[in-house]
């Protein structure tokens, strides 16, 4: 038998749904055609949560797909502040809204956790009624860093801290002279001046940073600090503001200089009072 010739002679049948009515039969469209508006319903739905999905990742950095994004335009991003949300170019922001300053600093670094507790604390206690007595609680000492980050699991020779210390309101840096000068009395102020003989800092280099709109001047220096025990290199910026002195330092084991020498210059530029 030929099937072909069989199939061409009695095509399949179209089969269609029928209801009884009044008037007879009523012939309704095959399922496919039935369905057909609902393909533009489902289609819309689909693109809408695949789209919200999209958000969703983008918003938690799934896998880094925000910060991957972001790092198209890095200058974008760092100039709206996204970095302190995202990491961008392998860097995240830290902004203290309380003292005043932001600096950059690389994504995988962690906060000093004695830090982290102690402002815990310190939030903690901000609660409570004040004493009896109208004595204020004890101050934060004026040697110990705002904030302070390193690479989990490292001993604190590779970090970067800022220290914020109150000073006279009229204090300026510029009286020390220009960069060079200052660089050297910072230097000396470190090294103890001569108090501590093992201890000897050596000042590498050193430039001024203005900002003209907020009318504050940074000193970037590099230097070093060895002594029978240890050798660093550090980056530091230092300026000043309304009777606050502001000293950010980068320091890294000599041995381990090369290898962050490019990140502290980063982190150096990227400090600022805001």
């Amino acid at each position: 038998m030929n099937l072909f010739a069989t199939w061409k002679s009695n095509p399949p049948c179209r089969i269609y749904v029928t209801q009884s009515s009044d008037d007879g039969k009523q012939v309704f469209p095959p399922p496919a055609d039935q369905f057909r508006p609902l393909q533009s319903v489902f289609r819309r739905r689909l693109l809408t949560g695949v789209g919200a999905a999209s958000l969703l990742a983008v918003g938690a950095n799934f896998g880094g797909s925000t910060s991957f994004l972001l790092g198209f335009s890095p200058e974008a991003a760092r100039s709206l502040k996204l970095d302190a949300l995202y990491p961008v170019g392998g860097y995240s922001r830290y902004i203290d809204t309380n003292e005043g300053f932001e600096f950059v600093y690389p994504e995988s670094w962690l906060g000093d956790q004695t830090l982290l507790y102690r402002a815990a604390g310190k939030a903690e206690r901000s609660l409570d009624p004040p004493p009896l007595g109208g004595g204020g609680g004890r101050r934060r000492n004026v040697n110990e860093p705002a904030v302070a980050f390193g690479p989990p699991g490292s001993t604190g020779e590779l970090n970067v801290s800022v220290i914020v210390s109150p000073v006279p309101i009229d204090f300026s840096i510029e009286a020390f002279g220009g960069a060079e000068e200052v660089g050297e009395a910072i230097v000396r102020t470190i090294t103890g001046s001569g108090k501590r003989p093992d201890v000897k800092g050596t000042l590498r280099g050193c430039r001024l940073r203005e900002d003209s709109v907020r009318k504050v001047k940074y000193y970037e220096l590099e230097f070093e600090v060895e002594s029978s025990v240890f050798q660093r290199h550090n980056v530091a910026v230092c300026c000043a503001r309304k009777g606050r002195l502001f000293t950010l330092n980068a320091q890294a084991p000599e041995s381990a200089w090369p290898q962050f020498k490019s990140q502290f210059y980063t982190i150096a530029h990227s400090f600022n009072l805001v």
